[in-house]
């Protein structure tokens, strides 16, 4: 099933806003200070970046399943993104209705 796996936020100081999203979520840093995760409970991780832009990645647990929510997600109106993929990525980029970008990821690669 595919869930929300990361919010991808697009910071211009990391630390800064590890910082700022760490005390209002009551998140902490899970071994790479970009990453912040829940103290306690399941929910979407953040991932601070500054080189990238704020997105959502869609977490899956196969490649199998990753190809059928691509299937899935196409047939209710997203599009696929010309990317350029580095070579065993993990990730297919695609763009909702409106143009905005996520990712639909296989967590098992």
């Amino acid at each position: 099933m595919i869930r929300i796996g990361a919010i991808v936020l697009n910071v211009s100081d990391s630390a800064r806003a590890a910082e700022f999203w760490g005390a209002a979520l009551g998140y902490q840093p899970a071994g790479n200070p970009d990453f912040l995760v829940p103290a306690s409970g399941e929910a979407p991780r953040v991932h601070l970046d500054e080189d990238d832009r704020t997105h959502l990645d869609l977490w899956t647990d196969s490649a199998a399943e990753q190809r059928a929510e691509v299937d899935r997600l196409v047939a209710l109106g997203a599009t696929r993104v010309e990317w350029d993929y580095p070579e065993g990525a993990d990730f297919i980029v695609l763009a909702d209705p409106d143009g905005t970008l996520f990712c639909v990821i296989d967590t098992s690669a």
